[in-house]
């Protein structure tokens, strides 16, 4: 009886291996296609293996994205809020106030989506060398918390009307984790999405080898056309945002500062680091706890990190000669390219 039991299965368990052999090298012959384009104010590129060019509703998804939570849309719903005008707020506006709201109350503030008038403030001292007075920055800290805001009944409720919602420190990388989503969900196995700086990997790229990403060196480029690389990780099925990499420094004492305000004290932050990066399960996650660490500084960002060993961290700091010198959490060794 097992004999021809075993004579009747050979041949589905013959099927079954060829089928699986076919199915791997259509996979393999399957191209990768490549998009780029211009979103969010920033630069889009993208990489995935499909057999059809997936851009259209690509496009669709990121103008879903702006419609909610661009500032410099003057339809989209955080504008209408800005605005203090009734708007129903949608599940992608939702979703990021939320992860916002949840991220300050863990960095003690240190994150914080109304802090965008006092980064103006300093944004335009920096470029015409006049810095805020500062009865102006504790007039602009008035309308500066996160505490000042929350979400009532579907509302946004703010203590003053005078307040402004800000998500970019944390809105490309919930834009990159929109896509990598819509991938997926079209059956994409192998992509790399990446938004502005902002990254989601998934499987491997078109050499069947996983997705190496570097990390830029933040130098007094101004341009940003050097794009000299600090590093490269190894990065597969994981979100990457980096924060602070962006050239903007003031020097004091001698030494390099990044011009990041801490939303706590109205002023640019007096720590050593220069960049963070960030690797998380989700790009929403990533991107703003990387703006996080760069108003808390290496000290308190190691720190936190021990509270959350799902993240992983690459700091380029300045050290006590004033050179450049990097810290990395020790379970993100193993990805680092020598």
């Amino acid at each position: 009886m097992n004999k021809k039991k075993l004579i009747w299965q050979l041949p589905f368990l013959l099927l079954l291996i060829i089928g699986t052999v076919l199915i791997i090298r259509q996979q393999q012959n399957m191209p990768y296609q490549k998009n780029t384009g211009l979103v969010f104010g920033t630069v889009y590129n993208l990489t995935y293996q499909c057999d059809s060019d997936l851009n259209e509703g690509i496009m669709a998804e990121l103008q879903k994205v702006d419609h909610s939570l661009s500032p410099f849309n003057e339809q989209s719903i955080i504008t209408a809020v800005n605005q203090n005008k009734e708007v129903k707020l949608d599940e992608m506006f939702l979703t990021v106030f939320k992860k916002a709201m949840a991220v300050s109350e863990d960095t003690e503030g240190a994150f914080d989506i109304t802090v965008a008038p006092l980064v103006n403030a300093w944004g335009f001292g920096f470029k015409n060398g006049i810095e805020p007075t500062r009865q102006q920055v504790d007039s602009l800290r008035q309308i500066v918390g996160y505490k000042k805001v929350s979400l009532v009944d579907g509302r946004i409720n703010k203590q003053d009307p005078r307040m402004m919602l800000d998500c970019s420190a944390i809105a490309k990388g919930y834009g990159t984790d929109v896509i990598a989503n819509y991938l997926r969900h079209r059956g994409v196995k192998n992509f790399m999405v990446e938004i502005g700086g902002e990254i989601v990997t998934s499987g491997v790229n078109a050499q069947r080898l996983p997705w190496k990403i570097g990390v830029t060196k933040p130098t007094d480029d101004s341009l940003s056309v050097s794009g000299e690389i600090q590093t490269i990780l190894n990065v597969t099925d994981k979100a990457m945002a980096t924060s602070g990499n962006y050239r903007r420094f003031y020097y004091k004492g001698g030494k390099k500062f990044a011009h990041t305000i801490d939303p706590k004290t109205g002023y640019p932050v007096q720590h050593s680091l220069l960049s963070a990066t960030v690797l998380a399960n989700d790009c929403t996650t990533a991107d703003a706890y990387a703006t996080s660490f760069m108003v808390m500084g290496i000290d308190q960002a190691r720190k936190l990190l021990e509270r959350h060993p799902e993240l992983m961290a690459y700091f380029i700091y300045s050290d006590e000669r004033g050179e450049m010198a990097v810290w990395f959490s020790p379970s993100l060794k193993e990805k680092i390219v020598e």
